[in-house]
């Protein structure tokens, strides 16, 4: 460097170091705003920068200040330049902050006065890097493309091929014959197809002889029965149950007599009160159906008919309402597309109102703190006026704090004696009361006691008791406790006895009602075989005919009223 330049540079860095608290308030606040991705290991060039700015732009001159500039890089000078030579800036927070390192008239007059003359002059510097951003032109660098070279590798040397080894085939197996069981049936589906059939055997020899005992019942009844049980065992080839046919008003039923064993079967409780309890439920099933026909139960046609319709009605109310809610949807659409227009210009309206009140305010912010500034002059003069009288102060306040201390060393005394005198009779009466607990314990006392079984504790309780009495109380109760197992016990054994006669009762019933059923139906089986015998036609028992009657009359009369 030259000798003009190093003197330029230690100027410089002896300006920088002087007027550091003025160039850290722009600087932070350039970091803190415009600045914020700025690195800041280059805090120290826009200080300099700042300092020439302020301090050295009337000796420099523009054009070696822009020379500076020029060789810098050309965005953060850009950048900088533009929020330090911003005239809101400099006449309202740099002014109020340079002002409270330096008199407001010294910082105007001598700092920025100067900078505000020269912002026309630098506006033109800055708009003279901007077009330098935009004209930037970036060049690219070509490089050399490389060049493979081949690998310098030896020539193997040739070697002599072995000769290859005698190969052997492997020789096949040979092949097995097929079994033939294979094309035969095997034994065992054989012997599940037997089993089968003698299962089948033995549930239709049961059903034929459940139908058998089933006779004490109403014909109508007995009738409905065996066409329930012919649809389940419809399927045997040795024993078939056809259902019956009503033509001509007569009931005609083919079966193949089957040889049953009478076998007897043991019963127990259960079931004796089960199968009693099943023919009375069948019975009054079957009355009870009878009656709802005689009543003029029709049939459910009708109903049908008319549920069908309520459900198509329904169904077209349904369609109706899921058109109504989708045109529903469609206008709630266009609704939610003119609010949100709505609120996109109502946003806009109030952006624009936003900006013209953050206008005014910072207005009244730099009228507030100027006002602020006169305030802080007029505070200053009365402090200033204040200092003069705080030795007649200070001696006041010793005179009355001295004062203070003796009022409370007095007090203080009074209430330690007062303390000393209170704890002296306590201490005393602790010692009288520790004489007389030793005294007591002085005084031999009785330690054996009698105890009398006869006497009560004498609580003053109402139930209270002597052990004697207590003892001969649960002495009765246990006696009492016994009797009364002994009672339960033999009440147990006259009601088991009484339900054992009860279910023998029941067997001999039963048995008999068995064997009644057995006669009724050989009777009924003879006397068919009779009549087919015959040729004649079996007759209708009466109370079938009026029961069939009285049916056809009360649909007449169903017929005519929904006529009516």
């Amino acid at each position: 460097l030259n000798v003009t330049e190093e003197k330029f540079v230690l100027h410089t860095l002896a300006g920088c170091t002087e007027y550091k608290s003025l160039l850290d308030v722009v600087v932070n606040a350039f970091y803190a705003q415009d600045g914020r991705y700025c690195l800041i290991s280059e805090r120290n060039l826009y200080m300099v920068i700042c300092y020439l700015a302020t301090f050295q732009l009337d000796e420099l001159g523009l054009q070696h200040f822009s020379r500076i500039v020029k060789s810098l890089d050309t965005a953060k000078m850009q950048k900088f330049l533009r929020f330090f030579f911003n005239t809101l800036h400099l006449n309202t927070w740099i002014k109020d902050e340079w002002s409270h390192f330096y008199d407001s008239l010294y910082v105007k007059e001598n700092l920025i006065d100067p900078l505000l003359r020269w912002q026309p002059k630098v506006q033109q510097l800055i708009e003279q890097l901007t077009n330098k951003l935009n004209n930037l032109t970036t060049t690219v660098k070509t490089s050399s493309v490389t060049q493979p070279k081949e690998f310098n590798l030896t020539v193997p040397k040739p070697r002599a091929t072995p000769l290859p080894l005698p190969i052997h085939l492997p020789v096949l197996e040979k092949r097995r014959p097929v079994p033939p069981s294979i094309y035969k049936p095997p034994k065992e589906r054989k012997q599940l197809e037997a089993i089968k059939e003698k299962n089948l055997q033995k549930a239709n020899v049961s059903v034929l002889y459940s139908c058998s005992t089933l006779s004490f019942l109403p014909n109508l009844f007995f009738y409905t029965f065996i066409m329930c049980s012919s649809n389940y065992f419809s399927c045997s080839s040795k024993v078939s149950i056809h259902p019956f046919h009503w033509e001509n008003e007569t009931v005609q039923m083919h079966y193949h007599s089957v040889s049953i064993d009478n076998i007897p079967i043991k019963l127990n409780t259960a079931a004796i009160w089960r199968e009693g309890a099943l023919y009375q439920r069948k019975m009054e099933e079957e009355l009870k159906r009878v009656e709802n026909l005689q009543q003029g139960a029709g049939e459910p046609s009708e109903f049908l008919e008319w549920q069908k319709q309520m459900r198509g009605k329904d169904l077209e109310e349904q369609l109706a309402e899921i058109e109504c809610r989708r045109l529903q949807g469609k206008l709630s659409h266009e609704e939610a597309i003119l609010a949100r227009q709505n609120v996109i210009q109502e946003n806009k309206k109030k952006a624009d109102l936003l900006r013209e009140e953050k206008a005014e305010l910072m207005h009244q912010h730099a009228e507030k703190r100027l006002q602020e500034q006169k305030e802080m002059k007029e505070l200053a003069d009365q402090v200033m006026q204040g200092h003069k009288n705080v030795k007649q102060v200070k001696t006041k306040l010793q005179k009355y704090k001295q004062q203070i201390a003796q009022q409370v060393s007095e007090e203080s005394g009074q209430l330690l004696r007062q303390a000393l005198e209170e704890e002296e009779e306590k201490a005393k009466k602790r010692y009288e009361i520790i004489q007389q607990i030793r005294a007591i314990e002085s005084v031999p006392g009785v330690r054996h006691k009698f105890v009398d079984l006869t006497e009560t504790g004498g609580h003053g309780l109402f139930g209270e008791m002597s052990i004697v009495e207590l003892l001969e109380r649960l002495a009765l109760l246990k006696e009492a406790q016994k009797a009364a197992e002994e009672e339960k016990r033999d009440q147990i054994i006259h009601e088991k006895q009484a339900k054992e006669q009860l279910i023998l009762e029941k067997l001999d019933q039963i048995s008999q009602f068995r064997a009644e059923l057995g006669r009724a139906a050989a009777l009924k089986q003879e006397e068919k075989k009779r009549k087919s015998q015959s040729g004649e036609r079996p007759v209708k028992d009466e109370r079938i005919l009026n029961l069939q009657k009285k049916i056809v009359e009360k649909k007449m009369e169903r017929k005519k009223q929904a006529g009516l």
